[in-house]
């Protein structure tokens, strides 16, 4: 993650023009991330839809309250509470030891519900001022409905029409971790660039987004854990919330809102990766000191 960024970050010129390959590298990340998702194992409960809940009602929150002060930052929590479930959060639960049945069931219950409620969200903003609401939604949608549905569809029809395809996809299961690089490294381009680009160089909004997607961040993490343990799923529902699909929120940000917007969620990337890095150790911890415990022989 660190190469890739600063990766991104030195060649910004160079990188930043392809960011016009982050849509399809979106998709098939999602379609080898689905291509292991049954149908039959998908299992919503009521949890899964307070959770959602949180998910866009904070992120409307967020930016109301922000909004009168300064729109940049505003965007910035909006995309931070907005953005879906990371498509790899189901690894990080089943290492934590949480239900990775439940939290692949919400991370497409969190991409359908982006799909739909996003372009709302946006047009409601002002993408694209010329235009009224409706045609402004469906411009909005027409480009979100491919890239978060699509997948899901496609992955579907491979699982029933073709088995060695489906096993083939399932067997490289690796490639959405490589496609996710390159991603990174093209939306960090693209952020760097929009921030030189910006005709004074504003240091103090800078560090009030990366401030604002902390906050964001370990919010959620918290919040999602907290109500998790009233329905005994702490760990899962805290990674639900909290662990986003970062490359998606920028691209959203940088396509839709302000571009400078997106060192919220290019930042987020930085705060998800170290309170998971931690979570893991205290996991692992854990196990250590249980395995050194002798049995006790009575």
């Amino acid at each position: 993650m660190p190469l890739a960024m600063l990766t991104g970050g030195i060649f910004y010129n160079v990188f930043g023009y392809l960011s016009f390959l982050t849509p399809y590298l979106i998709f098939f990340m999602l379609l080898f991330t689905f291509s292991k998702l049954s149908p039959k194992g998908i299992r919503f409960s009521k949890l899964h839809f307070i959770l959602l809940l949180l998910q866009l009602g904070t992120g409307a929150l967020a930016y109301e309250l922000l909004n009168s002060a300064e729109p940049v930052l505003a965007q910035g929590a909006l995309i931070c509470f907005l953005a879906p479930t990371a498509t790899a959060a189901a690894v990080i639960t089943g290492i934590l030891g949480g239900n990775m049945g439940f939290l692949t069931s919400f991370t497409l219950l969190s991409n359908l519900g982006v799909a739909l409620l996003a372009p709302v969200f946006f047009s409601l903003i002002g993408y694209n001022h010329d235009l009224a609401f409706w045609d402004s939604f469906i411009r909005i949608f027409s480009k979100m409905f491919p890239l978060l549905i699509l997948p899901l569809l496609a992955a579907w029809a491979i699982r029933y029409s073709s088995s060695r395809l489906q096993n083939l996809m399932v067997r490289f299961s690796k490639v959405p971790f490589y496609l996710w690089s390159v991603a990174l490294v093209i939306v960090t381009a693209r952020t760097v660039k929009a921030l030189v680009d910006l005709p004074e160089h504003d240091v103090k909004m800078e560090i009030m987004l990366g401030v604002i997607s902390l906050a964001a961040c370990c919010f959620q993490f918290f919040i999602g854990k907290k109500l998790g343990s009233v329905f005994n799923n702490r760990i899962a529902s805290g990674q639900a919330l909290g662990q986003k699909n970062t490359i998606l929120a920028i691209w959203m940000t940088q396509v839709f809102l302000n571009p400078v917007a997106a060192l919220a969620p290019s930042t987020y990337i930085l705060w998800q990766n170290i309170i998971n890095s931690y979570q893991i150790w205290k996991a692992r911890r854990r196990e250590r000191a249980a395995l050194s415990v002798p049995p006790n022989n009575g």
